[in-house]
């Protein structure tokens, strides 16, 4: 290659790279898209209103109990044994 080639190219990339710039910011981003607006949330307040007593009370069942149904304790319940 020539310098003359190497000169010819880069003015190339550079005039190329600008008019894809221009070009972009005049097609795709538009001044409407440029805008966002968002969404109004409502104020947290400090009240906070207690559970329902039908599902929340002393006789509830606590889920972060662990249980157990049957009365067998088998170590190992997936290895075929202990049936």
């Amino acid at each position: 290659m020539k310098q003359k080639d190497i000169a010819v190219i880069i003015v190339v990339a550079i005039f190329s790279a600008v008019v894809s710039l221009l070009l972009s910011t005049k097609l795709l981003i538009s001044p409407t898209n440029r805008q966002q607006k968002a969404e109004e949330v409502d104020k947290i307040s400090t009240t906070f209103n207690l559970p329902d007593e039908r599902f929340f009370n002393e006789a509830s069942i606590n889920p972060t109990q662990q249980g157990q149904l049957g009365d067998k304790t088998n170590p190992n319940p997936f290895n075929g044994v202990n049936r």
